[in-house]
């Protein structure tokens, strides 16, 4: 068997076919797994365990059919669903972890992130990060209206996209959203370990840093992608959307 991890699924109502393929994915592959890790960016936007949306609820159903099971099923927020909660964890079965948090994997340490911490560089991302991961901050905000939580989440969206067409105007986009390597070297050394799995930047690929290995999940916009790991191996995969 093997543990596997996935991230930045972004499921929402308006990519049924993605929302199907992670479905399946949870029936299917993850019922033989040691356990299931979802770094964050489950969903596209979350403003409150209140959203009655059929997305939520339906994924909260696999989830808890797969905890039920016997399967653990963990998990640490994103930039886009960071808001997700206690109350959601218990519908769906899931166990939030800290961000970054240290987990073992057969029987060896590894640090599981996010991955915008790492991206340092885009010091306009940091500042909406700190001020939206403040406790006050996210009172203030679940004391809103759902419908004034939801227009907020559709400004942000429209803001986030608006950031990164100015990066990409200023040909500055692969570097200012990547992981920054000085910050990844620091992590590998303030943690003393020698692999680091996270998603976030939605670039697939394991890299071999000074401080050790660097896994690095897929999105989920076009395909599932997964990272299958146990005690000999880590392979990063794409799921086709007919292939489970």
């Amino acid at each position: 068997m093997a543990t596997l991890f996935v991230s930045d699924l972004h499921l929402d109502p308006e990519r049924p076919a993605i929302t199907e393929l992670f479905g399946r994915f949870v029936d299917e592959e993850a019922r033989g797994a040691d356990a299931l890790y979802i770094l964050g960016d489950l969903f596209e936007a979350w403003v409150g365990d209140d959203d009655p949306s059929d997305t939520g609820a339906f994924v909260a159903g696999k989830l808890r059919g797969l905890r039920d099971a016997g399967v653990p099923v963990r998990f640490l927020r994103g930039n886009r669903d960071f808001l997700l909660g206690d109350e959601y964890a218990r519908r769906a079965g899931m166990e939030i972890l800290p961000d970054p948090a240290v987990v073992p994997l057969y029987g060896k340490p590894v640090l599981l992130m996010h991955g915008d911490l790492l991206c340092t560089d885009d010091t306009a991302y940091q500042a909406f990060r700190a001020q939206t991961r403040d406790p006050r901050w996210q009172a203030q905000f679940l004391a809103q209206p759902l419908a004034a939580r939801l227009a907020f989440a559709q400004q942000a969206r429209a803001a986030s996209r608006a950031h990164q067409s100015g990066l990409q105007a200023q040909g500055a986009m692969d570097a200012i959203t990547d992981a920054t390597p000085a910050t990844v070297d620091d992590t590998f050394a303030r943690y003393g370990l020698d692999r680091i799995i996270h998603g976030h930047t939605h670039r697939p690929k394991v890299h071999e840093e000074r401080g050790g290995t660097r896994i690095v999940l897929g999105d989920w916009y076009e395909q599932g992608s997964v990272l299958r790991a146990d005690r000999d191996r880590f392979e990063l995969a794409a799921l086709q959307a007919g292939a489970l």
